[in-house]
């Protein structure tokens, strides 16, 4: 993604809502952190109404603003305002994450009682190791660097700097001067890509 614009916005700057979602159809990531930086409170009040608690509300926000960088093209004003929009994205996507968690729940517990029911040691094939592991091993390493590879250069920076820097997205944003709403965009777009990327190498082979 490739900031278009070069005008400087800020938060305080006379910017109505629907010209930032505007800018940000048009590739403008500042644009989105600027709405991150006038809404991201109000989200997560919504998504904790809904959650109950912190964690997974800062989550909803963030997958919230995740879908409004990919529906921003489709956003329509005479339908309804950006302040609602943004609000009935964050609803849908907490909602979301509750019935994911209570199907992980199940299966959870499912998996626990089918567990409990194993009473027979592992057989002694599953105590060998793979010949071809560390080959495998080597082979994801160079996927992962493809797909890295096939990150833009503020996702792929921010994902470095999070994952093998250990910097927090407070601390990346602090770092690359950016909003923490850009920041966290960046990063949760950039895991997106890469998950589509890896997908048929770590989970169509049942890893």
């Amino acid at each position: 993604m490739v900031n278009r614009s070069p005008v400087r916005l800020s938060p305080s700057a006379d910017v109505t809502d629907g010209a930032l979602v505007a800018r940000a159809a048009g590739g403008d990531e500042r644009a989105l952190g600027l709405l991150y930086d006038r809404y991201g409170a109000v989200l997560y009040a919504v998504a904790y109404r809904v959650v109950g608690g912190r964690a997974d509300a800062e989550e909803v926000v963030v997958d919230a603003f995740a879908q409004v960088w990919r529906d921003a093209p489709r956003f329509e004003a005479g339908r309804g305002s950006v302040a609602g929009w943004l609000t009935t994205i964050a609803r849908s996507r907490a909602l979301d994450l509750v019935r994911a968690r209570s199907r992980r729940e199940r299966a959870v517990g499912a998996a626990g009682a089918a567990a409990d029911r194993q009473d027979a040691p592992p057989a002694m094939g599953d105590l060998l190791a793979d010949p071809a592991a560390s080959l495998d091993q080597d082979e994801r390493r160079r996927q992962v660097r493809r797909a890295l590879d096939g990150l833009s250069p503020s996702q792929r920076q921010a994902i470095e700097l999070a994952y093998f820097e250990g910097l927090s997205q407070s601390e990346i944003a602090e770092r690359l001067q950016q909003p923490l709403g850009t920041v966290k965009t960046r990063v949760r777009l950039g895991m997106e890509k890469l998950r589509e990327a890896l997908r048929p190498f770590y989970f169509e082979r049942g890893t």
